[in-house]
């Protein structure tokens, strides 16, 4: 069996969506209703959003409009943008693919981004790997000294082990 490109980007989003929390079944339910609206390959379309439980479509497609909607595509419920907004999963979309993913929210600065560092997670302006700050302040002890060697400033080291420890709790 071949796999088309788009079959390799529903891949791709599905992957994204339970990386942040949405369950299998409601990924299934979601599909099933969203290609009843849009025909074949519908999770290749990144029009989709999600607070790391429910897929939502989002009507504005992305539009920085606050008055806009939500739909949920399991329960056809639909939410204003605003108000929903501030739970979603910080997952970015480029050209209909996912480009960025803030795992712990933007502000946090830790990303995972295809086109940087392999896809690992880093944090955000300097790149350094987090895996390479936790395990520095695992050996020293010491924000400031970690900081200083790999040129971030300590909210980074400490995002960087937040970050870690979510993966180990996991």
């Amino acid at each position: 069996m071949t796999l088309s490109f788009l079959d390799l980007q529903e891949i791709r989003f599905v992957d994204a969506f339970i990386g942040v929390g949405v369950r299998w079944p409601t990924v299934r339910r979601a599909h099933g209703s969203a290609q009843k609206a849009f025909g074949t390959h519908p999770f290749s379309r990144g029009i989709f959003v999600t607070d790391g439980q429910r897929i939502f479509e989002d009507l504005a497609r992305g539009a920085a409009r606050s008055d806009s909607a939500f739909v949920d595509m399991v329960s056809n419920q639909m939410s204003f943008r605003r108000a929903v907004l501030p739970f979603m999963k910080t997952l970015r979309f480029a050209d209909g693919q996912a480009s960025e993913w803030w795992p712990l929210g933007k502000s946090k600065m830790v990303v995972l981004d295809p086109r940087r560092a392999f896809g690992q997670p880093i944090v955000a302006r300097e790149g350094v790997p987090t895996n390479i700050l936790a395990r520095a302040y695992k050996a020293e002890q010491d924000f400031t000294r970690v900081a200083r060697w790999f040129a971030v400033n300590e909210r980074a080291v400490r995002f960087a082990i937040e970050y870690e420890a979510s993966l180990l709790a996991a």
